[in-house]
């Protein structure tokens, strides 16, 4: 018979993880100090799973340990603390078990002998004050068929020591109901999330994402875990991902790889895409040829501005480049025929939507030439208050466009996206100050 998890309020002292995930964690004054990122456990062999705290996400890109000692009540859509919380980023250790990130969809044995079943979700209860372990279980049935295990049977709830292999890790471990628990994540906030996996949930997450959510999600990471993930898939699939990604961000990623494995990847990309990677790959780093897209938005002069904002409306369209559009003779992919000029989308949108774009040209945007360096791009686009730049060949053939965010990418410190807020304050304040 089928049964779905419930969360049990206080009165039962149980509580399902999945549901638990994103709670709000309150000091005793009721102020919001962060958010449930995963529920760190031991677990050992002969004894119970014992729950000994939460990661706690407590501002953008920053997690912390919060042992079960500051718990004071776990109640619905609240984590009641004792308000003394440790800021240090959390650093999982050997002996430690996410559960959310670890123990979701894990196949283990039923001591039945029934077979195989994946965890789906993971109930903690209460022992005593502050004293919680690992108690249910609700798991799906699987079976084992020639191409491996495929989830096709009924969900049960079981306890914990119906079960063995909690402790045995599963090389061939999916990430289907850890995924369900990402859907609503912007790609910046999934990159995150991905960043603090183990390598192996790194790539198994990967594997269950879409080509183009996988390829949002790489553009957002820093160069070891993009490389990494890229190495490990089939090079079908790594090759499919590329096709979807911007040029530049698979120019960059290209970049990392190494000649043999780049190389291989080029030729199984579409001709197209593969031409753009090729061309950004030519300009050395630091100029706008290196940091430039070349599919900015392009439009003819006779094009209206009801043709423009369905245009930027894509959401293929990264929010920089959909700012202005490019206006150049044909053809209109890069290069394309001669630049004229841009049309700002604040511009077009005062003016009648049948309003030709070569009667709203702003001339006074010049393009820089892909030799430029990236100081001459990032003064440009603060004197005139932009977040994306043309780029022009020497005849005034658009090339593409260097949008603000791969400027800053660039300028920032390698590894910006570890930093916590307060390093990037004082990273910050030294800027100025300097």
């Amino acid at each position: 018979m089928n049964s779905a998890p419930t969360t049990v309020g206080t009165s039962g002292r149980r509580v399902f993880v999945a549901r638990l995930a994103g709670t709000g964690v309150f000091d005793p004054l009721g102020e919001k100090v962060g958010k449930v990122h995963d529920v760190v456990a031991t677990i050992h062999l002969n004894s119970a799973a014992n729950v000994i705290g939460f990661v706690v996400e407590v501002g953008s890109r920053h997690r912390i340990f919060l042992p079960m000692t500051r718990v004071t009540s776990i109640e619905a859509g609240a984590l009641i603390t004792t308000g003394l919380l440790n800021m240090r980023r959390f650093t999982q250790r050997p002996i430690e078990t996410l559960v959310l990130s670890q123990l979701f969809d894990r196949v283990v044995q039923m001591n039945d002998g029934s077979g195989p079943v994946r965890i789906l979700d993971v109930a903690m209860e209460q022992r005593r004050p502050r004293d919680w372990v690992l108690a249910k279980l609700h798991v799906q049935r699987v079976r084992q068929t020639s191409l491996g295990f495929r989830r096709n049977g009924e969900t049960m709830t079981v306890d914990v020591t119906e079960v063995t292999g909690l402790l045995k890790t599963d090389t061939t471990q999916a990430a289907t109901a850890l995924i369900s628990h990402t859907e609503d994540m912007k790609p910046a906030d999934l990159a995150d999330f991905l960043h603090d996996l183990p390598p192996d949930r790194q790539y198994a997450v990967a594997q269950e994402l879409s080509d183009g959510r996988l390829a949002d999600v790489l553009e957002e990471l820093g160069d070891d875990d993009r490389v990494a993930i890229v190495s490990a898939l089939d090079a079908g699939r790594a090759a499919d991902v590329l096709d979807v990604m911007q040029p530049d961000d698979a120019a960059d990623l290209v970049s990392e790889l190494p000649e043999a494995t780049a190389q291989s990847l080029l030729a199984l990309m579409e001709p197209e895409e593969a031409k753009d990677v090729r061309r950004l790959l030519s300009y050395d780093d630091s100029t706008a040829g290196g940091l430039m897209t070349t599919e900015p938005v392009i439009l003819g002069p006779d094009a209206t501005v009801a043709q423009m904002l369905a245009a930027v409306r894509r959401e293929d369209i990264p929010a920089s480049l959909s700012t202005m559009v490019c206006v150049t003779r044909a053809p209109m992919e890069t290069p394309t025929g001669q630049f004229l000029g841009v049309v700002h989308i604040q511009r077009a949108l005062r003016e009648p939507p049948q309003t030709l774009l070569g009667t709203l040209l702003d001339a006074d945007i010049e393009p820089v030439a892909p030799q430029a360096h990236v100081a001459t791009v990032t003064r440009l686009l603060a004197t005139y208050n932009l977040t994306v730049l043309p780029v022009a060949d020497e005849d005034g053939h658009l090339l593409g466009a260097v949008s603000v965010d791969d400027v800053l990418d660039e300028l920032l410190p390698e590894d910006w996206r570890d930093f916590d807020d307060e390093v990037t304050d004082r990273i910050m304040a030294r800027s100025i100050d300097g």
